[in-house]
């Protein structure tokens, strides 16, 4: 049986808007887990121009997305493919079909995942928890999910 690896990749998609990020990196630290945490670009200004910053301003908004979304794949699916555990944050403030697409790409890749969101949201997100491993509603069950899948243990 190969031996667990000493660090545990998790990548942290979905909404930018809120502390849930760091309310789980700060956890996992508590909890004394050995994870490195990596995530999309989560300035929302930065990731919406970087096309027309780096690459040149676009004339028409569909080219300003389409080159901005290319642009943020590099890191997006980069980090996807490297992790060792998926987790994907629903919020209530956005439609967040990055995050639909970061757990979707997840799956097919077969890495473990994690969803959390709020309970409201369980029926339109019914797919999405059904390809997920499990379904979290708050940061501190994502450190425990983590907690126990990383070292066996459940605090």
């Amino acid at each position: 049986m190969p031996s667990p690896p000493t660090q545990w990749t998790v990548y942290l998609a979905g909404e930018i808007h809120s502390h849930w990020r760091q309310q789980i990196e700060a956890g996992a630290e508590a909890a004394g887990i050995p994870v490195i945490f990596t995530s999309p670009v989560t300035d929302h200004d930065a990731s919406d121009r970087c096309g027309a910053d780096i690459l040149g301003d676009q004339d028409d908004p569909f080219w300003l997305d389409h080159t901005g979304a290319k642009i943020n794949a590099i890191r997006t699916r980069t980090f996807l493919k490297q992790a060792d555990i998926v987790v994907v944050r629903f919020g209530e403030k956005y439609r967040q079909w990055n995050a639909a697409f970061d757990a979707g790409f997840a799956a097919a890749l077969g890495t473990p995942l994690i969803i959390l969101h709020d309970p409201e949201h369980r029926h339109a997100l019914k797919e999405v928890d059904a390809a997920a491993q499990a379904v979290a509603t708050t940061p501190e069950q994502v450190v425990q999910l983590l907690t126990y899948a990383i070292e066996g243990r459940l605090n």
